[in-house]
């Protein structure tokens, strides 16, 4: 059967699909030649673009009216909305909780509790069981990952492996999680049943975060950490000298992630917290408060509160690494992001709509001969999509649809699949800078995504060992229909 993209036209080439793509590549690479870690602030988004653009002429010359390619562009952007309010979010909740002295006492516990030699395993292993509690990497990201950013600048540890085990284990917890929108979202799409889908994913998730957490012992182990006990008693000081410090200011935090538990929607209920956050800093912080606001003045010191929604918070501690931990926030510092994710989604639609995405899955299926093969497949596509359309739903939702029927057909079972999309669409997400995953990941650690892919473990090997489990025919279900 021949697929037709939306126009009712046959698929294009796969030259002409293909030339959109690398075109993409060879700019993204250039970017990143030129402009080194500041490609994200606006190179890679003009190569998003210009890529788009290329797109759009090819589709114009097979047939597609501007009308029809410019509607899909707004189409695209509707699809990543929700995102882009919770970016807004978390940008006003990361001010506030840095005002209302919420990270702080993170990071001050952290530096107390944490030892520099298990650091990345307890990390990773603290972020999994909370996402896997509450079904939400990006809030776990957002709260507890940005306090292990600050405790690891406390220790001396190293960021990038420190951001490394942070999305390992949120994305572990999230992917196991019954509550985890993708975990429900691949189910649904290949028509399997939730709980033999989180049963079957553990055949591979389970090997692969044991695998990393042993990767980050030995790291620790073998790592020396750079900070002197004096480096961190001095921390520890001055965030008790500039905040109020106790157990009553994680109370925003443990509200948050309630809130989550209970499956509120992820914007309503971040802005909640952060809105709680600022609650806190006129309770227990007004002396954090006047100095920000360089007044006593109730009038401006509200003025400074609806600022910190917007602009987020400058702190000055005396201490310059403390004060880049703490500064930052605002709905602002996520213009960028929301800049980058509308430039990669205008880009996916087109691919998506001109139907070059189908033709290049189309060849791909038509040399799958084995299992193995077409579950090797099924992961290359699943990247190559989350890539493409920088979107991880769409890599968990093309990716099913277009591969259900080649599973049906060579007598495997749709676990099979719904495990497969999730072990690459979802993990390789963030992997990715202008994906909508890793550009959110790169804006709340402040850690760029080409620096911590590498360390995140667990990401790289769950999709390495679905394709291992596909060619040895291990724990692959048979569809006995």
């Amino acid at each position: 059967m021949t697929l037709i993209n939306e126009s009712n036209k046959t698929l294009p080439s796969l030259i002409s699909a293909l030339v959109p793509l690398f075109t993409l590549v060879i700019l993204l690479s250039s970017s990143v030649y030129l402009f080194s870690d500041n490609s994200s602030y606006g190179p890679n988004q003009i190569a998003l673009i210009v890529s788009a653009f290329v797109a759009a002429l090819i589709a114009i010359k097979q047939g597609l009216s501007w009308r029809i390619i410019e509607a899909s562009m707004i189409k695209g952007i509707s699809l990543s909305m929700g995102a882009i309010l919770i970016l807004l979010a978390v940008g006003a909740l990361i001010g506030t909780w840095s005002i209302s002295g919420t990270v702080p006492t993170l990071i001050y516990y952290g530096l107390s509790l944490l030892s520099g030699n298990y650091f990345y395993a307890a990390t990773c292993l603290i972020c999994a069981v909370v996402a896997l509690s509450i079904g939400s990497s990006w809030t776990v990201a957002a709260t507890i990952g940005v306090a292990l950013i600050g405790v690891a600048q406390g220790l001396g540890m190293n960021e990038a492996i420190t951001a490394g085990a942070i999305i390992s284990g949120a994305y572990f917890g999230d992917k196991m999680s019954p509550f985890s929108d993708t975990t429900n979202l691949a189910p649904a799409v290949t028509g399997t049943d939730l709980f033999s889908h989180i049963r079957y994913m553990a055949l591979t998730s389970l090997p692969s975060i044991i695998i990393t957490l042993i990767v980050f012992i030995f790291i620790g182990i073998f790592t020396t950490s750079g900070a002197e006990p004096a480096k961190i008693v001095e921390l520890k000081n001055s965030l008790k000298h500039h905040f109020d410090i106790s157990l009553l200011m994680l109370l925003p935090l443990i509200i948050l992630l309630f809130l989550a538990y209970k499956k509120m929607p992820a914007f309503p209920a971040i802005f909640l917290g952060a809105l709680i956050g600022l609650v806190w800093a006129v309770l227990f912080q007004p002396a954090a408060l006047i100095k920000l606001a360089q007044s006593e003045d109730p009038l401006i010191i509200f003025q400074s509160l609806w600022a910190i929604l917007f602009d987020g918070v400058v702190i000055d501690t005396g201490l310059p690494d403390l004060d880049d931990l703490l500064s930052g926030g605002g709905m602002s510092s996520m213009l960028n992001t929301i800049w980058l994710i509308i430039s990669a989604m205008i880009f996916g639609a087109v691919m998506e709509k001109a139907g070059f995405l189908a033709a290049i899955i189309q060849a791909i299926i038509a040399k799958v001969k084995t299992s193995g093969g077409l579950i090797a497949s099924t992961v290359a596509t699943c990247i190559g999509t989350n890539m493409v359309t920088a979107d991880q739903y769409i890599s968990i939702v093309m990716p099913g649809r277009m591969y259900k029927e080649e599973y049906e057909r060579k007598g495997l079972d749709n676990l099979n699949l719904s495990r497969t999309i999730e072990d690459a669409g979802t993990l390789t997400s963030p992997l990715i800078p202008w994906n909508t995953c890793g550009a959110y990941m790169h804006s709340v650690l402040l850690v760029n995504p080409f620096d911590y892919a590498l360390y995140c473990f667990f990401n790289l090997i769950n999709p390495l060992l679905a394709i291992i489990y596909g060619y040895m025919d291990f724990k692959i279900l048979k569809n006995n229909k």
